[in-house]
């Protein structure tokens, strides 16, 4: 090995050993990892995390079917099993968002999986009683493509993305549930002004992961078949092509991805704007550190699987992995 490729195990070695010990320290550019340190470990496939009013984390465990809350100091405490949840390969408890009315209402929206669907639940925190549906019927497949990223918007609406369940023809279909980004009221109903007088907000989505607002836009991330994975800017009402589309394409009525990705190397799951960029975990490793036309790429790559980004009240961008959580200075 040349003493450069030494070195630079070397630094990578020990920067590895320094984040998993819960040490923040800056490392050399090379080696992908800013300032990070982890707040939480020993987690069983977390997938979501929000923020509480007084800054509190709470999150999700998808196998676990438990939500739980991360304090400042890094104590984890349970707040509540989630009864029905239906757990397979990329089913069961999945998002988590806060009510932006949390000082008031005290309520806390999920998505997950059940034995005949995927649905949206809320539930008071505080409270121990099964979580109150407001939306059911979201199409599951049997083991993939279940969607679940819960986001609320700019204009105080829950958005919602959704999967195919496995089956394209959900996605063009602007009855069904699956394979849209749906955008909905906090009891469940047709946001105003949505486009077609439902839930849908767009649709041609084959398996939506990823929701945030870059300066009012709507951006997702979307998980392709076996060519690409893509960074979608959402207008409402579009169709973003599946399953006639995967990638780009020249389709009268299809709109084209801002940035595609081989689905060998990103694999995206939840994103985030923070600091003036787009932060898009990647499933096959690391996170992507784009711009709002997509060029960027891979940095926390020795973090491995990333879940979810998201701009954290305490000036950190929270960075969730199947098994940990972390605050990152991402700039």
């Amino acid at each position: 090995m040349s003493k450069r490729r030494y070195l630079t195990a070397a630094i990578a070695s020990a920067t590895a050993a320094l984040v998993m010990a819960g040490t923040a320290m800056a490392v050399p550019a090379d080696v992908s990892i800013q300032s990070i340190k982890q707040v939480a470990k020993g987690l069983d496939e977390a997938w979501a995390v929000d923020f509480l009013p007084d800054g509190t984390a709470i999150f999700t465990q998808k196998d676990a079917k438990t939500v739980s809350t991360l304090d400042k100091s890094g104590k984890v405490t349970k707040v509540l099993d989630v009864p029905g949840v239906s757990v397979t390969k990329e089913a069961g408890l999945l998002g988590l968002a806060v009510s932006p009315k949390f000082a008031v209402d005290k309520t806390v929206f999920i998505y997950f999986t059940t034995g005949s669907d995927n649905r949206i639940a809320k539930f008071k925190l505080g409270e121990t009683k099964a979580p109150t549906p407001i939306l059911t019927g979201i199409p599951r497949g049997a083991q993939f493509h279940q969607g679940g990223r819960i986001k609320f918007g700019p204009d105080g609406f829950l958005y919602a993305g959704t999967g195919d369940a496995k089956n394209g023809n959900n996605a063009q279909n602007k009855d069904s549930l699956g394979g849209k980004i749906l955008r909905i009221t906090t009891d469940g109903k047709a946001a105003p002004g949505n486009p077609f007088n439902s839930p849908v907000y767009s649709y041609g989505h084959r398996n939506v992961q990823g929701l945030t607002w870059a300066g009012g836009t709507l951006y997702s991330s979307e998980i392709g078949e076996s060519t690409v994975d893509e960074l979608n800017k959402i207008e409402p009402g579009k169709n973003y092509g599946w399953p006639k589309c995967e990638g780009s394409c020249n389709q009268a009525g299809m709109t084209n991805p801002v940035k595609t990705w081989p689905t060998s190397s990103a694999t995206p799951s939840g994103i985030a704007f923070y600091k003036g960029s787009l932060y898009m975990s990647a499933l096959k490793g690391g996170t992507y550190k784009l711009n709002t036309s997509g060029a960027g790429g891979k940095i926390y790559t020795n973090l491995g699987r990333t879940r979810d980004e998201v701009a954290g009240p305490d000036g950190q961008l929270w960075v969730v992995t199947p098994g940990g959580i972390y605050n990152a200075d991402g700039s």
